[in-house]
């Protein structure tokens, strides 16, 4: 633990460098109004921060700047967690009143508007079917021997299954099927929908079982949906050309970045900083990530990336309130 003193001078100085990108001297810490020293008393306490691992001087002419470390201390030791501008908690509000259409499409649009409060590369992973339950079950008669199974999912997809009969099926009888399967199958997941009970009439009891088939044989994708927006952002946030072709190479890589922010998650971190992120190419990155609770589970995760001199406090306050958005907006569906 550092004292009050040490600590308010490394959170000025990684505010300073937040804010500037060059080395932070003393002279200019010790007119911070937090802290009320002289800049020869700042700069021996500097040199105790550098030598404790908090900070670092790329030059020995230069300022310090923060280390991994000194990003983890200011983190952790937030004064407060941050809030979204009035106008953007506005923009917030208004894009969940009015967005509509199918999920893959929200959850792109999430994307977009979470990179637009932040400024960074923004990544919003879709609930896997496989932990969804179906909300709704219907049968459409396209032609005599074809009908079209439509279920809604719990969050938000749609799933779609063509159904080819031997022989023709009118209209009751898929109404009289869409009615069993409605009743059996609303509540249950994909994978562990059973073929229901008899309904005492072969046909419709043929119709239900050809639909409940096509479940496990249809085209239905486990895996889960990853949606990143904001990447022309990275050559803004980034100094070395080097760093942001790794980062754009990482986010175009589906299954890594599921376990990359999975791993943050199941660590019980809400920012990984550096080293922390558990990949050598994402050692100059931060990610601020969150989880999107529907029905009292979580669905998914959404999360920013961006360089370790992140405006920690505004990118908490934008997932944190866009996953707490994402969650409620799939509940209330």
């Amino acid at each position: 633990m550092l004292d009050e003193r040490k600590s308010a001078i490394l959170r000025a100085v990684v505010e300073e460098y937040i804010e500037t990108a060059q080395p932070v001297g003393s002279a200019r810490i010790a007119s911070a109004t937090e802290v009320d020293v002289s800049a020869a008393t700042v700069r021996n306490e500097m040199g105790v921060l550098e030598r404790d691992g908090y900070l670092t001087q790329p030059h020995t002419s230069a300022g310090r700047i923060p280390t991994d470390k000194g990003y983890r201390f200011f983190v952790d030791h937030l004064t407060s967690p941050g809030r979204l501008q009035p106008a953007q908690r506005q923009r917030v509000q208004e894009f969940f009143a009015t967005t509509h259409g199918a999920l893959e499409q929200m959850l792109h649009d999430t994307s977009r508007l979470l990179s637009g409060l932040t400024n960074y590369a923004s990544v919003v992973i879709g609930p896997p079917h496989e932990a969804t339950t179906i909300r709704s079950a219907q049968m459409v008669r396209l032609a005599p021997r074809v009908a079209l199974l439509v279920l809604v999912l719990s969050n938000g997809a749609i799933e779609k299954r063509s159904l080819e009969f031997e022989d023709d099926v009118g209209e009751e009888r898929l109404a009289a099927a869409t009615a069993h399967l409605s009743a059996t199958l609303v509540g249950e997941t994909l994978a562990g929908a059973d073929l229901p009970p008899h309904t005492g009439d072969a046909a419709t009891d043929d119709v239900v079982a050809l639909a409940v088939s096509s479940l496990s044989t249809g085209p239905s994708d486990d895996a889960e949906h990853v949606f990143v927006g904001g990447t022309a952002m990275m050559a803004r946030a980034f100094d070395a050309v080097e760093t942001v072709r790794q980062v754009l190479t990482i986010l175009e890589q589906q299954y890594v970045v599921v376990t990359l922010l999975k791993d943050v998650l199941d660590r019980g971190l809400s920012v990984a900083i550096g080293e922390e992120v558990g990949l050598e190419s994402l050692a100059d990155c931060a990610i601020v990530v969150a989880p999107y609770i529907v029905e009292g589970q979580t669905a998914g995760t959404i999360g920013v990336v961006g360089p370790t001199r992140m405006k920690y406090p505004q990118a908490l306050a934008a997932v944190a309130h866009v996953s707490q958005r994402l969650g409620r907006h799939f509940t209330e569906a």
